[in-house]
């Protein structure tokens, strides 16, 4: 797996580079996000992880250029107890973030967590003889990992295409928030913590209603989600 790290503390990025090399990953440096769009451009990465405060360009600039060509997973590094980063560059289409200053072993975790359903399709459900789930006009295909709406192509997240798994495996049926945390997170669910609800929001923005005008997703408050069926 080839790994972009962006963050302007040197110190870091090279203790980061050389624990995750360690783990058999492996890793390029930049220190800046105008470099790190450039790169980018320049050579085929599985993952970025991208700090919030840097010169030329902070980390959310550097994500929106992102955004705009490319569905690359990014892991963000945000400062230590600042929820609004962590919001912000969710609602962004960041897939995970790492608070600073943060454990190397964390940052494995979190790439496994963020990667694992790239990894094998083992476990895939079988439809139709294809390797795909169908709700009415929602097709998600798990062979090239793309979702079409009433024949629209939808471009999601690494992130919350597996949410939409999850939820569709699922179909008229609770999937709670400590499952979806435990499960494609990779981590335990936290009090206060808002990253399942905004890729959850994301994804019913990108989905759009369903035909009758309702929400394909449906919250149960204070217990988790539900994909909506007849």
């Amino acid at each position: 797996m080839n790994i972009l790290i962006t963050d302007d503390d040197v110190e870091l990025c090279d203790l980061l580079k050389e624990y995750l090399e360690h783990e058999g990953l492996q890793v390029s440096l930049c220190h800046d996000g105008q470099s790190a769009i450039e790169k980018i451009n320049e050579t085929q990465f599985d993952l970025l992880i991208l700090d919030v405060m840097m010169p030329k360009k902070n980390g959310f600039e550097t994500l929106t250029e992102i955004r705009k060509n490319s569905l690359l997973p990014v892991i963000m590094l945000t400062a230590k107890g600042d929820k609004i980063d962590r919001i912000v560059g969710l609602e962004m289409g960041a897939d995970d973030y790492v608070a600073k200053p943060c454990d190397p072993r964390e940052i494995v975790a979190r790439i496994r967590a963020v990667t694992r359903r790239n990894v094998s399709t083992a476990a895939s459900l079988k439809i139709n003889g294809s390797d795909a789930l169908v709700q009415e006009d929602l097709i998600l295909n798990r062979n090239n990992r793309q979702v079409t709406v009433s024949n629209k192509n939808i471009e999601l997240t690494s992130t919350e295409f597996d949410f939409l798994i999850a939820l569709l495996e699922n179909a008229g049926s609770l999937v709670t928030r400590e499952k979806l945390s435990s499960d494609i997170l990779g981590k335990r669910l936290q009090s206060f913590d808002r990253s399942i609800d905004m890729h959850i929001s994301h994804l019913r923005k990108k989905l759009g209603l369903r035909k009758d005008g309702q929400e394909r997703i449906k919250t149960l408050r204070g217990n988790g989600y539900q994909y909506l069926v007849d």
